[in-house]
């Protein structure tokens, strides 16, 4: 009897124990899953995502890890491999991309519901295990899960380990990885062709190149300053009218998204229509606040500018007219700022606005600095906004070449708050130029 209850008390002592570790393991799996996600989630970047996901389980998991991503025609490519040695890596690259085993290994996994193991004699035929060549040797097994998120394949990820079996973490735990990988894969592929799909689209809402015009040398510049993935409003052009004049202009569209996007292409392209056909500035705005106001459809507006470069002595008239936007600025040849000033109401708010037109000169060396209200309004940590160093800005970018580019670039070094797109268009009158266009 004292026999059977040291036996009892030592078989309860050892399930405790067991028990114990049990619970103690899947503290530490959940904790790794915890950090894993974690991880994956910290970045919309894809190939980086995809690092991660493969750095991750090296060595935590296993001594080396492959993900395989699925491609248009149903086959696997590897986007990442990590071994735990280094000089390891172009192996294991090199056997992800082009062994045979491999490759059906993966396809018949990819098509199971849950993980697979494969060790000890399954391994026979394959670069890995003792019949394998170099460093498969040392591999004594290989899972592979398959990546499988909102319903679409999207790929593997497979583990190799140097490791016992009996060592191997729990394929439900590396399953349980692999649907955070996914999941996390295909978010941010998803984001990816969304900021493609905008990239796209902002680029068809501006001009591919701007003219090649005697009169003057001409930069342009566009800064998309907010990571929503929606388009912006902001817009430029330049057209050589059919006079051989040189119209210019910069506009900015309430709001962000695809309506915002519609009504940019429809105002940029309605002015550039209206300009070529020499249609004067305060006419073709007139035009097209009629268009915005007879289409409504929605509470947005739009602001803009328009000039016009006609010959002016030895210079240029650059005849105005303005859309409730921010005055250009003239930087002229000494160093002195000037504005053009002209004034009249946003586009699309009252039917049959009006808009008077404005008047400048520019002289050889002068430059004309069109923008939106993007620049001025990017503010620095303590609210200061950029507008008050909008001036000694032009001056020093219109001095050393940078251009509308370099302009753009110190807003952006200055902004830290303000998420407003920015359009910036210059047009420098040199004597070369003046003398062409003659």
């Amino acid at each position: 009897t004292r026999l059977l209850q040291v036996s009892e008390v030592l078989v309860a002592g050892n399930r405790r124990v067991l028990e114990h570790r049990a619970a103690e393991r899947r503290r530490v799996e959940e904790a790794f899953l915890a950090e894993a996600s974690l991880q994956m989630d910290a970045t919309l970047d894809a190939p980086e995502t995809l690092e991660r996901i493969a750095r991750l389980a090296v060595p935590a998991v296993a001594e080396a890890c492959v993900v395989h991503l699925r491609r248009t025609d149903g086959g696997l490519s590897p986007v990442a491999t990590v071994h735990v040695a280094a000089a390891v890596q172009p192996w294991l690259r090199g056997v992800a991309a082009d062994d045979p085993w491999l490759d059906e290994a993966l396809r018949t996994a990819a098509d199971r519901p849950h993980g697979t193991l494969i060790a000890g004699e399954s391994l026979e035929g394959s670069p890995f295990g003792p019949h394998g060549e170099g460093p498969g040797r040392n591999v004594r097994a290989v899972s592979i899960s398959p990546l499988r998120a909102r319903g679409k394949l999207l790929g593997t990820l497979t583990f190799v380990y140097h490791r016992p079996e009996r060592e191997i973490v729990d394929l439900r735990v590396l399953d349980d990885l692999a649907g955070r990988a996914a999941l996390a894969i295909d978010t941010t592929t998803a984001y990816e062709q969304r900021r493609l799909n905008t990239e796209q689209l902002q680029r068809h809402l501006l001009p591919d190149a701007l003219p090649d015009w005697p009169g003057a040398e001409l930069t342009a510049a566009y800064e998309v300053a907010d990571d929503s993935l929606e388009v912006g409003g902001d817009f430029y052009d330049a057209v050589v009218r059919r006079d051989g004049a040189l119209a210019l202009f910069v506009g900015d569209v309430c709001g962000r998204g695809a309506e915002a996007a519609a009504l940019t292409g429809l105002a940029r392209h309605t002015l550039r229509v209206l300009l070529e056909d020499k249609v004067p500035p305060g006419e073709a705005l007139r035009r097209l606040n009629s268009v915005l106001t007879t289409q409504r459809q929605s509470a947005r507006f739009v602001t803009a500018f328009v000039g016009v470069l006609v010959p002016d002595g030895d210079g240029y008239a650059v005849e105005a007219a303005s859309a409730g936007h921010p005055r250009p600025l003239i930087r002229r040849a000494d160093g002195r700022i000037d504005e053009v000033r002209a004034s009249g109401l946003l586009l699309g708010v009252v039917p049959d606005a009006l808009y008077e037109p404005g008047r400048a000169v520019l002289e050889p060396g002068d430059a004309l600095v069109m923008f939106t209200d993007g620049l001025t309004e990017a503010r620095s940590a303590d609210g200061t906004m950029f507008e008050s160093m909008l001036p000694e800005a032009v001056r020093e970018c219109c001095r050393d070449g940078s251009g509308a580019a370099g302009l753009i670039a110190r807003a952006a070094a200055f902004r830290a708050l303000g998420d407003d797109d920015t359009a910036v268009l210059i047009a420098r009158v040199t004597e070369e130029h003046v003398e062409d266009a003659r």
